[in-house]
């Protein structure tokens, strides 16, 4: 890595810069996300299989991405990564406008996931360079804000502007806020590794090590539990909203959410430093179980955003705090960006399985059955975890930045 005085404070212009950039790249992500489907059921006059299916293929571009750039990341350099990652996001981004059929928009759909997996992934691996060695917890979880209440603002404006407005101008809108992120990437200043010739040689080779990390699978597939039933609210609380006569209090849910994540996240943060991660992830398994099963028995305005709390507190704080563990579980500053995008391959492909899964068990029980069976999901990974996840905080791998 090129020679930089430590950095010493969370707070600082790099920090605040990288976690500004991934908050619209997820933002857009998320907003486009829960409005796709009925847009190409509406636009496109698709089957409501190929509408899924047009949801879907945005994580399989994703995933890609996550697999090539988190192999490639530092032979590309962290920086080009993210400059061409952005530019193609936009471009891919703006090919919505000029979308004739079905067919186009399944590739447009794969090309703009990659997009968003290409750029995401660098940023996940730029933030780590701007946090302090002491302060890794802390750091990731004010960093996952960003993520997390993208995940909660986008599909809330989602929504919002396709009851107002148009899918034009919700992708222009989308486009101008890529575009401004777009032109930031090129102002930051990163910091790529330097690597030796033989390690670009090593990395060069697509072996199952330089795309996976090990030490993160087991993460990655908590990981994967948790955005498979975290999956249940994204896809269907807007359809559950309609069937419980709940929709106007609905559109608060992720307000609720976002509140709730905003007022946690540093304290999370400040006790994975100083406890361990076990005393914020257990935390997070039993709030999302209780979310879920607040969500399956309400009858009121009232107990659903009591709901959206809890999913806020149980999903919101994994997220980050699963990432800080993968952070963690990386052998050395080499695998950091494989690392993280091995714990982010489980999250998304959780997230894009799940609606796929969940809808076709949803044609034999009723919503309210559905998130009483998904609750069930989070209790299972808080099982496995206390099960098969190393509690030896000691003997963790630690990242070494050398």
């Amino acid at each position: 890595m090129n020679d930089s005085k430590p950095v010493t404070s969370i707070m600082n212009a790099g920090f605040v810069s990288i976690t500004a950039i991934n908050f619209v790249i997820y933002l857009v992500y998320y907003l486009l996300m829960v409005i796709i489907a009925v847009v190409v059921h509406t636009n496109l006059h698709a089957s409501l299989a190929q509408a899924g299916l047009a949801s879907g293929i945005y994580v399989i571009g994703t995933l890609l991405a996550r697999l090539f750039i988190g192999q490639q990341l530092d032979i590309i350099g962290r920086k080009q990564s993210l400059r061409y990652g952005a530019i193609l996001y936009l471009v891919s981004t703006l090919a919505y406008l000029v979308i004739p059929n079905i067919g186009v928009m399944f590739v447009v759909r794969l090309v703009n996931g990659f997009a968003y997996g290409m750029a995401s992934t660098a940023t996940n691996a730029i933030v780590t360079d701007y946090i302090p060695e002491d302060k890794k917890g802390l750091g990731i979880n004010f960093y996952g804000l960003s993520t997390s209440l993208a995940a909660a603002i986008g599909p809330f404006v989602g929504m919002i502007l396709l009851n107002l407005t148009n899918f034009r101008f919700i992708v222009e809108v989308s486009s101008a806020l890529i575009l401004l992120t777009t032109i930031a990437t090129l102002i930051l200043p990163v910091r790529n590794l330097v690597l030796t010739p033989e390690r670009k040689a090593d990395l060069r080779h697509m072996t199952f090590d330089n795309l996976i990390e090990r030490n993160t699978i087991f993460i990655a597939s908590i990981g994967f539990l948790m955005g498979f039933s975290y999956s249940s609210v994204l896809s269907f609380l807007s359809s559950y909203a309609k069937t419980i006569h709940l929709v106007g209090i609905s559109s608060f849910f992720f307000v609720v959410y976002a509140l709730v994540i905003t007022i946690t996240r540093p304290m999370a943060g400040r006790i994975f430093d100083v406890k361990g991660e076990d005393y914020v992830m257990y935390p997070s398994y039993i709030s999302l179980a209780i979310g879920l099963v607040i969500l399956g028995l309400t009858h009121s305005g009232f107990t659903l955003l009591v709901a959206g709390a809890f999913i806020g507190l149980g999903y919101g704080t994994f997220m980050s705090n699963g990432q800080a563990v993968a952070l963690k579980m990386a052998p050395n500053a080499l695998r950091v960006g494989v690392s993280l995008s091995t714990y982010f391959i489980g999250l998304d492909l959780g997230i894009g399985v799940g609606p796929f899964v969940l809808g076709d068990i949803e044609k034999l029980m009723n919503f309210r059955e559905l998130y009483l069976l998904a609750a069930i999901i989070p209790v299972i990974a808080g099982l496995l975890y206390y099960k098969f996840y190393n509690h030896e905080h000691d003997a963790a791998p630690q990242v070494d930045a050398h």
